[in-house]
Formats: structure tokens, sequence, C-alpha cells
């Protein structure tokens, strides 16, 4: 095996949670080319990763069409052994069909997959036999790697861990309180009441994007911690990898920050609202902590991304959650 390709171009938690493919197939061909293409704005995901060859960029943003023509060019020109493809969506499958790659490994569920070298079934079920996402991802390598089990990581740099050094020098937590969908996202009334309850003992730094400024600010106005700082926007994604590894906490919702968590091993407790962890979404760090509502609600799972609005108007399934659930994985 020479050169490998690896497609994921979904968002910033699937990237991340493709990782541990890298790891898997450098483990197992340590010698191999491994190249990497994702979406273009989040390929600093992938810097310092002393695994990968090329990545490969597409700006599914603008001009999607006529972007792909030219990212499949650059793939056929790179002449791969082996592409895998992680996700399940046309264009990705239009990319693998034309890769002229020798082999093409990918999931059933992608509407081209009869026309892959291999394809692979592909389940997601709240009910028993549960996977996680890196086991799923990890079976369109069975045939190709060992059994060894490998997390996702990421690699921040020394420059990234010094940036964020002057916020690590007292006790402290990380709380990432956005997501893009509405239902998994642990409400602000909630965050707010966690924030007042929060042990004086710990600076509380608030992460997330440039989008999510001021959605902290707000938090911070409403509560009566005096010891919270917005961060949100201001480092870059491997920093805030860099900065959630020091931290004697991270609470997160079901999105991208949990996977930061795993790909740093860093302590991390997981608020699930909408979605379940039989999923397969759950964090894998060694400190790891999930909470959700203590009631049965037959409603949820509403869907497997979450949703814009709670479908039945209540969101039992975040308002449920007490506080003390989530405080009480500070003293583990």
């Amino acid at each position: 095996m020479q050169k490998i390709l690896i497609i994921q171009t979904a968002f910033i938690g699937d990237v991340v949670l493709a990782t541990a493919v890298i790891e898997n197939l450098k483990h197992r061909y340590p010698d191999a080319q491994i190249d990497f293409l994702l979406q273009k704005g989040i390929e600093s995901l992938l810097a310092n990763n002393p695994h990968l060859g090329e990545v490969i960029t597409w700006n599914k943003k603008d001009n999607k069409y006529r972007t792909l023509f030219s990212v499949i060019r650059q793939i056929r020109k790179n002449k791969y052994d082996l592409l895998i493809n992680l996700q399940r969506f046309f264009a990705t499958g239009f990319i693998t069909v034309f890769s002229g790659a020798r082999e093409r490994i990918g999931f059933d569920k992608n509407p081209l997959s009869f026309l892959f070298s291999k394809k692979v079934k592909h389940i997601v079920s709240s009910q028993p036999p549960y996977k996680h996402e890196v086991e799923r991802n990890k079976d369109l390598l069975k045939d190709i790697t060992d059994d060894t089990f490998s997390n996702p990581r990421l690699y921040p740099s020394k420059k990234d861990f010094t940036a964020v050094h002057e916020y690590t020098t007292a006790p402290f937590v990380t709380m990432t309180p956005s997501s893009v969908w509405f239902t998994k996202k642990y409400p602000d009334e909630k965050w707010i009441d966690l924030l007042n309850n929060f042990p004086s003992t710990y600076n509380i730094y608030l992460l997330g994007g440039k989008d999510n400024m001021t959605e902290c600010e707000n938090l911070v106005l409403s509560s009566t911690n005096t010891k919270i700082t917005v961060l949100a926007g201001q480092l870059s994604l491997l920093q805030s990898a860099a900065l959630m590894k020091d931290a004697v906490m991270n609470y997160v919702n079901d999105s991208a920050p949990l996977h930061f968590a795993s790909a740093m091993n860093a302590p991390v407790t997981a608020i699930f609202c909408s979605t379940v962890p039989a999923f397969g979404f759950t964090p894998l760090s060694d400190k790891s902590f999930i909470i959700e509502t203590k009631e049965v609600l037959s409603c949820r799972p509403c869907g497997l991304h979450g949703k814009k609005v709670c479908p039945l108007g209540h969101f039992k399934c975040g308002f449920g959650i007490e506080t003390s659930q989530v405080l009480s994985t500070l003293s583990h």
C-alpha cells in the first residue's frame, strides 16, 4: 500500500473522529503516504499531524460543483492505490467513483456504492447492537488492518500550548454552550444556572467560534459568577483543543468539542439532549461522563442530528437535566 486517500468533508466533529482512521492506517502501513480530503476552512484541524502527507481542501460553499471537478482532477493526478470514503452522500460518492484509485471502499448507504470496489454496511440505531462512530469507520478497514483500536487524535503545536498557557495557571474548566442544532444544545437557562452554582475555586472559560461570541457574552451578563472569561472566537481550533487538555473538566453538548476532548484524552462531561449515546458519538476520554434526562421520553431521540426546534415544543430532554447532575462529575 503506497498512497491512500481518506475522504471526510462533513462537519468539524466528523473530521476529528476520522483522525482515528489515520492512526489505524499508519499503524498498519507505516511507510504509506496518507492524504486527506476535507472541506475548505477547517484544514487547520489536521495541522501538525505527523502521519499525514497532503491535505486536500474542497470549497463546498462557493460553486460547489464547479470546484468538485477541480478536486477530482487533483485526486486523479495523485494516483491513489486506495481511497476510503467515510461519507454516505452523492458528491463524495461521485469523487470516489471517478478518483482513479485502484481500490475504493465506502459505506453501503452511499448512493453510488454499487460502483465501489467494496461497500460496508453502515448501522446507526438507538437499539442494540450499539457501535461508536469510530468503530463504524474502522469497519471500512477490517480487511486491510488489524484489530488495533485507535482513538481520534489531534496534534496542537508547542505554539498552540504556549498561546493558552496564561489561562492554565490556576484550576479551570471549559464550557462550550453552543451547537449548530437547537435540540442538541443544553438550554441557555440551564447553562446560566450551572454557572451560578459553580464552585468559586475554578476559572471558567467559554469556548466556541466567532459566531458564538455574542451567545457566550450574553451568558456572562446573565450570570452572577464573576470568574467567567469568554474565549469564543479568540482561539484557533487546535488552541481550543490544547486548552481543553489541561482543564479539570470540559462541559460540552453532543457536538464537535466532545470529540476534541476525545482526541486530546481530556476530561469531559457530555450533555445529551435530543440525541442519545446509542447513536455512537459518545466521548472516548479515559475520564468521561454522559449526562441526560432521567425521565423516559417517548419522543427521544427525535432525530440523529438534532433539529432546529423541539418538534413538540417542550424540549423536556434539555430542561429535564438537573444542574446537580452536571455538577456531580466535577468531584469524580
